[in-house]
């Protein structure tokens, strides 16, 4: 019988080569999305220079200001119901409270963490002090945690109209922006972006994981970036009280506190700094206001 041989033959070769091509064009699509990560830089929002604020004053005269901010997340954390007792707190021992939402508060800041003003937000605060015949616009004191910590650090190191600062779970450094390219840092002074410490390629698997730990660790790798972007708490005109927490799940806050106490103590700085650890995850400062109630009445008010 004559053999009846297919009417098709795989071209083997052929096959192997689209594959190539097929793995050469996705590899190239990564290496540009890898680029585009790390050159680009977003336009600056509209709304630079815009912050939310909502003031809680009492009937009292000549009331401490304290100026209170939230974290990554955005928004006008110290307006929010979730704050209303820790705000009631400092009402009910005579201070005014400022809440200021910086990015992420609709239509009144920029939508990102990134570049954000610290000009804008030290204006802001003295003309609403100066406004309220009520504040005492010679005692203000910051508290912010996280980002905020970090913020309110930034704030305090160069302005000296700031009298007392409690940042919790913070850094001792300036990171990227919180923005998809990563590359810019989340503060600007007088025009200009805040040194910040890189997040190198290896980040990349951990923030993509929700490790956000683990990618703040590995930017600290850096020696030389962290030096350059250490914040200068040796400046601060006034008493610090840093909160911290031993099981920080966002970011080495415990650590990144006691470099700020070393720069501090290295630098002979002359006001009261103390850091307290306490057993718990990120957000557990909020748990021990009686000791920013204390500090504040003993360093801020009654001086």
């Amino acid at each position: 019988m004559k053999e009846v041989l297919p009417t098709f033959v795989p071209d083997t070769l052929y096959m192997k080569k689209r594959i190539l091509q097929f793995i050469l064009v996705i590899v190239l699509l990564l290496l540009i999305g890898l680029i585009y990560l790390f050159t680009y830089t977003p336009s600056l929002s509209e709304k630079q220079g815009m912050v939310e604020t909502k003031l809680y004053v009492g009937d009292s005269l000549n009331q401490p200001l304290v100026v209170a901010f939230g974290g990554g997340g955005g928004g006008n954390d110290w307006a929010r119901d979730y704050m209303k007792d820790k705000r009631e707190g400092f009402l009910k021992r005579g201070y005014a409270v400022l809440a200021i939402g910086y990015f992420n508060s609709g239509d009144h800041t920029p939508d990102y963490l990134d570049r954000i003003s610290l000009n804008a937000i030290s204006d802001t605060i003295m003309a609403i002090a100066s406004r309220n015949t009520i504040i005492d616009k010679t005692k203000i004191a910051l508290i912010g945690g996280s980002k905020g910590g970090e913020l309110i650090l930034n704030l305090a190191a160069r302005y000296d109209h700031f009298g007392a600062v409690v940042p919790m779970s913070t850094a001792h450094v300036s990171f990227p922006g919180l923005t998809i390219t990563a590359n810019t840092s989340s503060w600007s002074y007088n025009g200009e972006e805040v040194t910040y410490v890189p997040a190198p390629f290896k980040t990349i698997g951990p923030a993509i994981k929700g490790d956000h730990f683990a990618a703040f660790s590995m930017m600290l790798e850096d020696d030389e970036a962290v030096k350059n972007a250490e914040i200068e708490v040796e400046k601060i005109n006034g008493p610090i009280l840093i909160l911290s927490a031993s099981e920080d799940e966002a970011w080495p806050s415990s650590e990144m506190s006691n470099r700020i106490m070393e720069r501090l103590d290295r630098n002979a700085f002359s006001h009261y700094h103390k850091h307290i650890v306490f057993e718990g995850g990120h957000i557990e400062p909020l748990n021990h206001f009686d000791i920013v109630y204390d500090f504040l009445d003993k360093h801020l008010k009654n001086k």
